[in-house]
Parts: C-alpha cells; structure tokens; sequence
C-alpha cells in the first residue's frame, strides 16, 4: 500500500513520521519523497535525476538486489563524553532530521537497515578531539545498508569524521542534525578500493543558531553517488557545504545537493571542488538552492570547479538557484571546468620551475585552499597525501602519453 501523502514539505524533508511519504507540488526543485520503497520506482537512466548515471555498474542497488551483506567492520574511536552505539531500527533518533528517502536506493536503505548507528554529543559540552566512524570493506559480492545518525546537543562544538575504506556495495543515509546554537563538524572521506559502488544520501538540519560545515570527500571506488540535502529548523542557522574528488580513469563520482532555504536569516555557502584524470574518467556536480518566500535577510553562494588533468576525462556541473523572494542578502552561483590556468604555469616556469613540477603546484594549490576551509588538523596531511597519490597517477599518464607520442 502506498504511503505517500500530499503535504506542503518539498525535496524530503518534512515533519518526522514513519509512516508516510510526502510528495511536493510547489516549485522546480520538488522532488517526490517516501518512506516506502514501492512508491519509488525503479530508475532507468533517462530520469533527470539519473541521465549521467552508469546504470549497468550499480549492481542492482537501485532496484531489488539484496542488502542483506555484513561483509564490513565499523571501528570508533571517540571522546567518553560522546556515545557511539548501534540501536534498533526503530529508535526514535531514526528520522529526526526531518528527512524523508527522495529516492528508490535512499528508500531502500532505510528499510534494509537492521541497526542505525548513532552518535551523540552531549549538549553545552566541547569536545576537542575528533569523534571517528571507520567503516572498513571486506567484499563487494553482497549489497548492503547502513544508516548513521549524528546529533549535536543545545550549544555543543565537535566533530565526526566518517571514514570509508576497502571493497564494498553499499548503500546508506546518514542524517545530521545540530540542534539549536551548536557548533558541528562533518567529514565524510571515502578512499575505497577500486571495485566499490556506494549510494549514500546526507541530510543536514540545522537548528536555530547552529553553524555546520559538512564536507564530503572521494578519492576511491568504481561508482560513487553521494547525494546532500539540507534545511534549518529555525533562524540564524549558518552552513558550509564543501566537497572535494579526484575520480581516475574509468571512475564515476557523482554529487547531487539541494539546499533548502526555508526560513529566515540563514546562511549557506557551497564549494565543491574536482580533478579528473585518465580515460572516462567522469565527475557530476549538481548544485541546487532553493529560497522559499518565507526566507527573508538570507545569504547564499554556491560554487563548483573542475579541473581536467587528460584527455578523456569529462566533467558535468550544473548549478541552479530558485528563488521566491527578492527580499534577501545575496544569492549566487558559479561554475568553472577546464585545464591547467596558463598563467599560473607561465608565471612558475619563468621563475625556473620545470613543467611538470609547476603543474604539481597548481593541482596542490587547487586542492589546499578547500582542505584549509575544512579546519580538521587530524586529516589534513592526510589528505593532502592521498592527493600526491594522485598526482603520481598523473605523472604516469603523462609519461604514456608522451611514449605514445
């Protein structure tokens, strides 16, 4: 039996409640959203949502394979102030967040999952050391589902780190919610084996005079979807939504975000920032922001760049910004795909810097500016590191290309 009902909430996110859906009609970016997995259907690939999508490489994720897997292991390392723990699938933390699934493998993900992991920060407490979520791959035969839920108390200040690694098919929710005055931290880094597929959905809520930076970063897996949702339960709440990838050759990362504006007095600023390199390699960005009426003195930016290391790598980003109401602070957007800025090449080999060292330099400098915005000294150099990685990918294409030249 369908659960999906006609209600005012709009792109999944709507009053708390197991048991029914809400479907929008108001505006461009509405989106269909239930709790059931029959009310979804299946994609294809020639939805909107879906047209950049492989969709022979999902395993069946979107559709009915099996999420029964456990082949992973979940390590925590967190401050004793900070609870960490599995509960049952019903626990009333589940949906907290105001999030409804806007998709078929979000739905079933959140109907698959046995436990939902939480953490939860106390509230007026704060916790210096980084709380950290390792969730390690051992297969990717069988799919899976997870559902992590983290909140952070009245006037709180932390940080989660989520780590993935290893192989895996997964597929899962995360929900953040910062209540009211609190200060949190995000920071998904998924540096997955090459043959991973993973469909995550984040949705963030941001309490009355919260400030949330939440930052999603991709290095690893064959196929990686991460899709971002995010809205304020009251005034005064301040987000910053960052992003950074490095997709290979034959590598797909994809990620989607709506920012939903819908109350007054809030802030949002949006940078994604992407490399690509090798053939096929192919990175989506698509940036949506919507100001609802009642979203008076807001201020919001959204930008994404891409930089295109090699021939046969491709990049698509689409930004979009719906508003209602003139009556804001300021809203824009910007988006930027090409190759190495000449200038800045020019400007280092004339200095005696050799060429390929110079474009090591831009890509370093590309990346530092965001991992600087991130603010999490634990991960930095760490960060950092896997792009060197990267960069000596780059310099073995470089030198097959220049052989086969």
């Amino acid at each position: 039996m369908s659960t999906a009902t006609e209600t005012p909430a709009q792109h999944g996110l709507a009053a708390h409640s197991h048991g029914a859906g809400t479907k929008s009609v108001k505006g461009a970016l509405d989106r269909f959203a239930s709790f059931d997995v029959a009310d979804h259907s299946v994609p294809h690939g020639r939805e909107e949502e879906w047209r950049f999508v492989p969709m022979s490489r999902l395993r069946g994720l979107h559709d009915d394979a099996a999420l029964d897997g456990s082949d992973y292991t979940v390590a925590v390392d967190v401050d004793p102030r900070v609870t960490a723990t599995s509960v049952g699938a019903d626990d009333s933390r589940k949906g907290s967040s105001t999030y409804v699934p806007v998709d078929r493998p979000s739905a079933r993900a959140w109907a698959a999952a046995e436990k939902t992991f939480t953490v939860d920060i106390p509230r007026d407490e704060i916790i210096e050391r980084p709380s950290v979520i390792r969730l390690t791959g051992t297969s990717a035969d069988r799919g899976a589902a997870g559902h992590l839920v983290i909140t952070a108390g009245r006037h709180s200040k932390s940080v989660v780190v989520i780590e993935y690694d290893g192989s895996s098919s997964f597929v899962e929710n995360v929900e953040v919610v910062a209540e009211d005055g609190a200060e949190l931290t995000v920071v998904a880094v998924q540096d997955w084996a090459d043959d991973a597929v993973h469909l995550a959905h984040h949705h963030v809520h941001v309490g009355r005079d919260a400030t949330v930076k939440h930052a999603v970063i991709t290095f690893g897996g064959d196929l990686v979807r991460n899709g971002t949702t995010l809205n304020y339960a009251g005034p005064g709440g301040d987000a910053t939504l960052l992003g950074l990838y490095y997709a290979d050759a034959g590598q797909f990362i994809e990620n989607r975000l709506v920012v939903d504006h819908n109350t007054p007095n809030a802030k949002s600023d949006v940078e994604y920032k992407g490399a690509l390199q090798g053939k096929s390699a192919h990175a989506v960005w698509v940036g949506d922001v919507l100001i609802r009426k009642e979203a008076t003195g807001i201020n919001t930016y959204e930008l994404n760049r891409n930089l295109v290391l090699t021939d046969g790598a491709r990049a698509d980003s689409v930004p979009n910004l719906e508003i209602e109401t003139g009556e804001i602070e300021g809203a824009g957007h910007a988006s930027a795909t090409g190759r190495f800025d000449d200038e800045q090449l020019f400007y280092l080999r004339a200095r005696g810097i050799p060429e390929d060292l110079a474009r090591k330099l831009v890509v370093r400098g590309f990346f530092a500016s965001l991992i600087n915005r991130i603010g999490v000294p634990e991960i930095k150099d760490r960060l950092m590191t896997t792009v060197e990685r990267e960069l000596a990918v780059a310099e073995e294409l470089a030198a097959e290309a220049a052989g086969d030249a």
